[in-house]
């Protein structure tokens, strides 16, 4: 008799109204979701990323706690949600991830009224930007910040990210 796995909830879409771009990861790991903080893992480098490119002190923003950087990110024009609503997946891998129930995406025109681009981070959010081109915005590939893509460098990431958060404006 086999364990049967269980439905796990993601978390509530992070975007106001000033969100320029948005985005998307595929699920949250175990540890995000334990934290219920998104990109929660210690070794994702999703935070380190955002405040080496958007603050003049990333080291501050490091060290702010989740509410304040969360805050922070949207104050930049940065939203966060995932592809995936719910899923079934024993550990953090993407490649578990079985019976996923999709978010609204396209309801992000609509919560995100000044929204410009949208980027998926990692593959398997990517499989979705069908979805997201028909919202008519450029829709981007970033390489995951999750530490399972361990293939890319943190300065190959950055480089890539950068490119993309100056397409949408964002750098100053």
């Amino acid at each position: 008799m086999t364990e049967a796995v269980p439905v796990l909830q993601g978390l509530p879409p992070l975007l106001d109204a000033h969100t320029r771009l948005v985005v998307l990861g595929s699920f949250p790991g175990v540890a995000s979701l334990r934290a219920q903080q998104y990109y929660g893992h210690p070794q994702n480098q999703f935070w380190k990323i955002m405040a080496t490119l958007l603050s003049s002190d990333a080291a501050i923003v490091l060290t702010m706690a989740y509410a304040e950087r969360v805050q922070w990110l949207l104050n930049q024009g940065v939203g966060l949600w995932d592809v995936y609503a719910s899923c079934e997946r024993e550990g953090s891998l993407d490649a578990n991830i079985q019976n996923a129930q999709p978010n609204d995406l396209q309801s992000l025109r609509t919560r995100c009224p000044a929204l410009v681009a949208i980027a998926h981070n990692g593959g398997e959010s990517f499989k979705h930007a069908k979805l997201t081109r028909a919202l008519g915005l450029p829709v981007h590939r970033l390489p995951s910040t999750s530490p399972a893509n361990a293939s890319w460098t943190l300065a190959r990431k950055l480089a890539a990210w950068r490119e993309v958060f100056q397409m949408a404006g964002l750098l100053r």
